[in-house]
């Protein structure tokens, strides 16, 4: 079983910021593939499939930087291990629009990352990471609360889309494949062979 967990802080307060990114990628593989998700103890959880496998969508609702003790608890109960676990968040040091997809590593100074890696006791998860920009003059804690310009909203709906077909890419195909194919700029037009 597959487990996508979108990382955001909940709350209207946040909706639609930088922050936010993985709450919107759940959001969008929950209309693609029908996956209602309904609040439990610390998530939101939807049970369904995504291209055929079996997958739990999961959206934390400890606030970004207690990530981790929601994904934990889900782990648990699910009976899963951190290698069928894919996180999705959002990535300051990416230009707005970019994806890029990790097999492992550090949490790139990523709180709610560092706090699932705290919990679960390792690094070894995929990672779908989502450019948000950075702003020098404004400090990154305020900037991850701001919201898109227009002119990045719309570069974000073309990455928000294509980021659910690289998940199910990951699921369907497998990470290296999901990398070659989804690490680049968010673009709207085929990649070479997909005519």
């Amino acid at each position: 079983m597959w487990i996508i967990a979108g990382l955001g802080n909940p709350g209207k307060r946040y909706e639609k910021t930088r922050h936010n990114v993985g709450f919107e990628v759940v959001d969008r593989l929950s209309e693609d593939y029908g996956i209602v998700l309904k609040e439990r103890d610390e998530y939101l959880l939807g049970k369904g499939a995504i291209e055929g496998q079996e997958s739990l969508l999961v959206k934390p609702l400890t606030f970004m930087n207690r990530s981790g003790s929601a994904i934990v608890k889900v782990l648990r109960k699910f009976n899963s291990s951190a290698e069928s676990l894919i996180i999705v968040h959002d990535d300051l040091d990416l230009g707005v629009g970019v994806i890029k997809i990790r097999k492992t590593g550090s949490s790139g100074g990523h709180k709610g990352v560092e706090s699932i890696i705290q919990g679960t006791g390792t690094r070894d998860f995929f990672r779908v990471k989502f450019g948000v920009g950075r702003d020098p003059d404004i400090p990154s804690d305020v900037y991850v609360l701001s919201k898109f310009s227009p002119a990045e909203k719309s570069v974000m709906k073309d990455a928000i889309i294509m980021g659910s077909e690289a998940i199910a890419c990951i699921i369907t195909m497998g990470i290296d494949k999901a990398m070659t194919r989804y690490n680049r700029a968010a673009k709207t037009e085929p990649m070479p062979g997909d005519q």
